[in-house]
């Protein structure tokens, strides 16, 4: 049975978040056919997506967030109405010359820090998930000081409810590919929900709507949910691009934001050296002006939802790769999105992305190969191209040598700890600790999928300090003898095998075996 064992080993951790603890029978049922087991999660309608009572669309939350800000800004008016003139500061003080200041040319990520620095709901949310005192079983951190009870605002209720909801979904997943398959999608479109108050009021729905839907249909069909999504278009300033020569950028002397035309070539679709240049990025960029979502007023429709402004759209015919598209409104750019779904320097580009999550950093040439003809030969089908991965023998043959993400370390262990979580707040903790805060990317790229990023020494004692405290509190329940069983069985080096066995105490055996390469490598 050694080599089911292993098979067991790279179906279960490889491809999914690990077995799961008590009377599950994962390791069991992936030994007797791991690549059935992989793929059984494939053949399962609507598999991916996350239907749960409470949670809201795009649109509902829209209006919710709008109200809440447009009620602290007249709270916030009111409070400086009523405050004597003399008490204001100079800065405070109306000026019979004031001008709008300025913008300055800002990137992308100065400009959501500023936003998250201005923004109170944001730094409460951010404070709230940095030191959150949580009511669930597993204990990944020791309890911070516990702050004075604040309540929490539609913002904080919102991002913890749709946290809850993927941590749990990731826990009880038979193997859990196809909830990989979403982490994954999301993190290649990825949003930051430090953005601001609606990125981070968007995170969740961004990701039932625009991402769960699609993961095993066609990629184009998730490539167009996504970048006319209201979390996309505000995250990349889309609604801030006007065309030069529309109506409103003559009005109001404004042009192109270029950073949702760029990421779409550079990150989503064609990567770097993919074959387009500076120009194409620019024609791309005055084909999506008019893309945007509607406000509070609701003028151009529904508040929360895509409209395209056609006051705001560049006229006139555009050429996107050596290919000129006529005008058409909003059809114009859903052609050039088509297009480049299908481009060869996509389908590369894919890839090798899918290949180096699940397989290694250097992914075999020969897989980046097949799974880049399945993708160009069934048009971008994403299941086909999951089935082509798990089908492969070179994703099976390669070392379990890629280190768990701290996302899937955490989820990895409530899963063998049988721990379905009840409240979110020691996992985004975690999360924060660990340098991959839910749904919140320093950058448009994503986080890093390579071993580089999470395997850093620091990154490793602070996993070793939090399996330390989650043996603290289990271990008096549970024996690490069996839980290595459930993770490994036969695959379980002899190496491990005795570290456990010899260990001190029931505590520190737990905490070796949740930092040892059985559980931590995939």
């Amino acid at each position: 049975m050694a080599r089911d064992s292993q098979a067991a080993l790279v179906a279960l951790n490889r491809f999914g978040f690990g077995a799961r603890g008590g009377a599950s029978g994962d390791f069991i049922n992936a030994a007797s056919d791991p690549r059935g087991f992989v793929k059984a999660e494939l053949t399962r309608p609507n598999g991916a997506l996350l239907e749960v009572p409470g949670l809201l669309s795009t649109a509902e939350l829209g209006k919710q967030v709008f109200d809440y800000q447009f009620e602290q800004q007249q709270a916030r008016a009111a409070a400086k109405a009523t405050q004597p003139a003399a008490t204001l500061t100079p800065s405070q003080q109306p000026s019979s010359d004031a001008r709008p200041q300025q913008r300055r040319n800002l990137s992308l990520s100065t400009i959501a820090k500023e936003i998250a620095a201005k923004d109170p709901a944001m730094r409460q949310a951010d404070n709230a998930n940095a030191a959150m005192a949580p009511t669930d079983s597993m204990q990944p951190l020791v309890d911070p000081p516990k702050p004075p009870a604040q309540p929490l605002n539609i913002i904080q209720k919102t991002f913890r409810a749709e946290a809850l909801a993927r941590l749990q979904r990731g826990v009880v997943a038979d193997c859990g590919f196809v909830e990989r398959l979403v982490v994954f999608w999301s993190n290649h479109f990825c949003i930051s929900a430090n953005k601001g108050a609606l990125a981070r009021m968007w995170a969740g729905s961004f990701e039932r709507e625009a991402i769960r839907p699609h993961v095993l249909g066609r990629f184009a069909d998730m490539l167009k949910a996504v970048e006319q999504h209201p979390a996309m278009l505000f995250f990349l300033d889309n609604q801030q691009s006007l065309g030069p020569e529309s109506r409103a950028g003559i009005n109001r002397n404004r042009g192109l934001n270029e950073n949702l035309a760029r990421e779409i070539m550079e990150l989503h679709t064609l990567g770097v050296g993919g074959g387009y240049t500076q120009d194409d990025v620019t024609s791309l960029a005055r084909i999506i002006t008019g893309w945007t979502y509607a406000g509070r007023q609701g003028q151009l429709g529904t508040p929360g939802t895509f409209v395209f402004n056609a006051n705001a759209h560049q006229p006139g015919a555009q050429q996107v790769l050596g290919k000129v598209y006529e005008p058409s409104g909003v059809a114009q750019g859903e052609a050039v999105l088509a297009d480049i779904a299908r481009h060869p320097s996509t389908a590369k580009f894919i890839a090798t992305k899918f290949a180096r999550h699940f397989v290694a950093d250097e992914p075999p040439p020969a897989l980046v190969a097949t799974l880049r003809d399945v993708f160009t030969k069934t048009d971008g089908n994403l299941g086909a191209l999951a089935n082509a991965l798990v089908d492969s023998n070179e994703a099976w043959q390669a070392p379990l040598g890629k280190i768990r993400s701290p996302y899937e370390f955490l989820v990895a262990s409530g899963r063998l700890l049988a721990r379905n979580p009840e409240d979110p707040g020691r996992y985004l903790n975690g999360l924060n600790v660990l340098g991959q805060p839910l749904w919140s990317p320093a950058g448009p790229n994503g986080f890093a999928d390579t071993n580089a990023a999470w395997a850093a020494p620091e990154g490793i004692k602070l996993r070793l300090d939090i399996s330390a405290q989650i043996a603290s509190t289990l271990a008096d329940r549970l024996d690490p003898r069996d839980l290595l069983e459930l993770v490994a069985a036969d695959a379980a080096s002899p190496e491990t095998r005795r570290t456990i066995e010899r260990a001190e105490s029931r505590q520190q055996a737990l905490a070796l075996l949740l930092m040892s390469p059985e559980f931590q490598r995939r």
